[in-house]
């Protein structure tokens, strides 16, 4: 039987591609395994897939002064030898990476023991722990066409992103007898990213009066951000977080707004959902969600607005303006040159396993 190590942690971004390869591994005949950070989000959302799980050391590597800069280091040297070790008793055939700071010391481990290794960067550049890791990697995979001239040429591969095949698969009935919503009106859906958005919720909740005038609203708002005094408000449902029933909301959904994560517009992208995307600011990141949003925004795929900008009044505009305009948008969506990237990226691992 082939081995794969899949590797990957820091966010649900880190991890949720690496679980939509998992059914195509699994039919092309690979024991899978895990090695992520001792209690990383990734260590939940992997044991809930039934998939074995070995945490190591891990650290981040910052760009600004923090204490920690001068400890993590040896945190990540305890992780790479942590993970030789590991490799050494597994012996995978291949290994996997969506990036964050604990793939760092496995990429390398890998690379010391002869492994090959394909590494995904979801966002238009290279974050900085995918930066350290591809000079030990066999072939880098990436979502925009924009992202090959950041890359090694002999190793970039344009992919797109994985994208779990139950989120294709959703039944707007379902969604529709989940949030008790009715057809009577369009649904506008909202996603703040895993941990949500106060800037998105402030305003949305800002307008909400004059938007459910025209729309139905479902408001997925972040761990500890549901408001007690619209539990009871006609046609609006919030909800911390939704799992299983996430693909029945997208199929019910008209329209989406949503934080400009690489995964999160690529899964808009493959389901033709037209979008208001509102990237974090710089201020709040590197860019790279500004970058996302750009160039969704140039194909056609989305609108942008910037949360420097974002009011109640900017937020309840550019909704109708998108909604008017919504089939221009799945028109854009529909002439795009999708890839099948699980297919894609599992033919890859499997090519290398085998030699």
């Amino acid at each position: 039987m082939k081995k794969i190590i899949l590797t990957g942690g820091g966010t649900a971004g880190h991890v949720t591609p690496n679980i939509a390869l998992l059914p195509q591994l699994k039919e092309r005949g690979f024991e899978v395994s895990y090695i992520g950070s001792y209690e990383g989000i990734e260590k939940k959302l992997v044991t809930e897939a039934g998939i074995p799980y070995i945490g190591i050391s891990s650290g981040k590597l910052r760009r600004y002064f923090d204490w920690k800069n001068f400890t993590d280091p040896f945190r990540v040297l305890k992780g790479y030898h942590q993970a030789k070790r590991i490799m050494k008793k597994q012996r995978p055939d291949v290994v996997f990476s969506k990036g964050g700071f604990v793939s760092v010391p496995i990429i390398m481990a890998a690379k010391s023991l002869g492994i090959p290794s394909i590494i995904h960067e979801s966002d238009l550049t290279p974050g900085l722990a995918n930066k350290l890791a591809i000079p030990n990697a066999t072939k880098v995979c990436c979502n925009f066409p924009e992202t090959l001239k950041y890359l090694p040429a002999g190793k970039a591969v344009l992919t797109g992103s994985p994208i779990r095949a139950e989120l294709l698969n959703g039944n707007a009935d379902k969604g529709r007898k989940y949030t008790g919503l009715t057809d009577n009106k369009p649904v506008l859906l909202i996603i703040g990213g895993s941990i949500g958005s106060v800037a998105i919720n402030d305003a949305i909740r800002g307008c909400l009066t004059d938007i459910l005038k025209e729309f139905q609203v479902i408001h997925i708002c972040g761990e500890g951000n549901l408001d007690p005094s619209l539990h009871d408000v006609s046609g609006y449902r919030q909800y911390e977080y939704v799992r299983d029933e996430l693909c029945d909301l997208f199929a019910l959904a008209d329209i989406v707004v949503s934080r400009a994560g690489a995964n999160t517009i690529c899964e808009l992208l493959a389901l033709k959902k037209p979008s208001i995307l509102i990237p974090l600011p710089a201020s709040a990141s590197r860019g790279d969600q500004i970058l996302n949003a750009n160039s969704f925004e140039s194909q056609g795929f989305a609108m942008k607005v910037d949360q420097e900008t974002l009011t109640d009044k900017v937020l309840l505009t550019a909704i109708r303006n998108l909604y008017a305009n919504r089939e221009i948008y799945r028109d854009h969506m529909k002439a795009s040159n999708q890839i099948d990237s699980v297919t894609t990226i599992v033919n890859m691992l499997d090519e290398l396993a085998r030699k």
